[in-house]
C-alpha cells in the first residue's frame, strides 16, 4: 500500500507515458510513489475501452493515480469537468500537472478528498478502486462517495476478479445499489453502479 500516500517531496524518479484513448494520443508524467507509476495500467485500459466518452456532464474520478482517466474524459468530452480525487498528495501534483499538459486545466480539478465540498454531486464516477486498501477500508471509500451521485448517475468501477470483483458486485446489491457487470475482459470485471432507490 506504499503508493497510496505519498506527498510530492517522496516523489521518485519521473517516467514518461502514453496512451491512446478514445482516438486521442495522450502523454503524462507518472513517478515511482503513485499507483502504476510506469505505465497505464490494465484495470484502467479495459474500462476505458469498455464505454464511450460521456461529452458533458460533472464527473469524478475516484482514486485518480496520475490522473489517465480525469484527463481522458476532459479530453475527449469538450463539455466534462471532472474532480480527480486521490489521498495521494503527490497523485493529486502529476494528474493536475497532466490536465495543464493536456490542455485541460481549467475542467479538471485535482485535489484530496477534504477538498471536494461536502454536499457536491455528480453525473458519473469513474474508478479503478484501491482494491488492496482492504475490504473494510474500500466499503467505506464507496460508502462515502456512491451517496454523491446524481439522480440518474452511474458510477463505472473496474476491479480484479481474482480481488474480489464478483463479490464487490454482490455486496452494492446487498447495500441497495443497482449493479450490473457490463464488461469481462484480461481478468477484471467492469460494473456500473446506479444510486440506491428512494
Amino acid at each position: 500500500m506504499s503508493h497510496y500516500f505519498h506527498t510530492p517531496d517522496q516523489a521518485g524518479p519521473t517516467r514518461e507515458v502514453t496512451a491512446t484513448v478514445w482516438g486521442h494520443d495522450l502523454s503524462f508524467t507518472t513517478a515511482g510513489g503513485v499507483f502504476s507509476g510506469s505505465r497505464l495500467d490494465l484495470g484502467t485500459s479495459v474500462l476505458l475501452r469498455t464505454f464511450e466518452p460521456p461529452t458533458g456532464g460533472h464527473l469524478l474520478d475516484l482514486g485518480c493515480g496520475f490522473g489517465p482517466i480525469a484527463v481522458a474524459l476532459a479530453v475527449a468530452g469538450p463539455a466534462v469537468t471532472v474532480d480527480a480525487v486521490d489521498v495521494n498528495e503527490l497523485a493529486v501534483t502529476l494528474t493536475q500537472a497532466n490536465a495543464e499538459r493536456a490542455g485541460v486545466g481549467d475542467r479538471v480539478r485535482a485535489g484530496t478528498p477534504d477538498h471536494v465540498p461536502p454536499d457536491r454531486t455528480y453525473d458519473q464516477i469513474w474508478s479503478n478502486p484501491p482494491i488492496r486498501i482492504g475490504k473494510q477500508a474500500l466499503h467505506a471509500l464507496l460508502f462515502a462517495w456512491l451517496p454523491r451521485l446524481a439522480p440518474g448517475g452511474v458510477a463505472r468501477l473496474v476491479v480484479s476478479k481474482n480481488l474480489g470483483g464478483d463479490s464487490l458486485q454482490r455486496w452494492l446489491i446487498e447495500q441497495g445499489h443497482p449493479t450490473e457487470r457490463v464488461a469481462s475482459a484480461k481478468g477484471f470485471r467492469v460494473l456500473e453502479v446506479s444510486p440506491r432507490s428512494a
